[in-house]
């Protein structure tokens, strides 16, 4: 019998991830929790901030906005944070919009 997925938190110092292990879980009960710290890059908060503040951004204006930072580049933060569960696209590329999960 598994153990539940790990849950992901996000307290704006860094990611959170907790994991469930132990007999415990295995009975029923809540079980041993262990967290560890899953920094964000320096880009990854910059482009959080700027999708809390336009959700409708491109990734040519994420490019475009924030320095040093290719669209390729772009492209590869913005799936790292949809994969941690920080941010989900919601529609289509065109005319949908970036949540950013708190």
């Amino acid at each position: 019998e598994g153990y539940p997925e790990p849950e992901f938190d996000y307290d704006g110092g860094g990611l959170w991830t907790v994991f469930y292990f132990g007999e415990a879980h295995k009975n029923g009960i809540s079980g041993t929790t262990q967290k560890t710290t899953q920094k964000l890059s320096k880009k990854q908060e910059e482009i959080l901030v700027y999708l809390k503040k336009n959700p409708n951004a491109s990734r040519k204006e994420l490019t475009e906005t924030i320095t040093d930072l290719t669209e390729d580049g772009v492209k590869y933060n913005l799936t790292r944070l949809k994969n941690l569960g920080l941010i989900q696209r919601v529609g289509p590329d065109k005319g949908g919009y970036w949540r950013v999960i708190e």
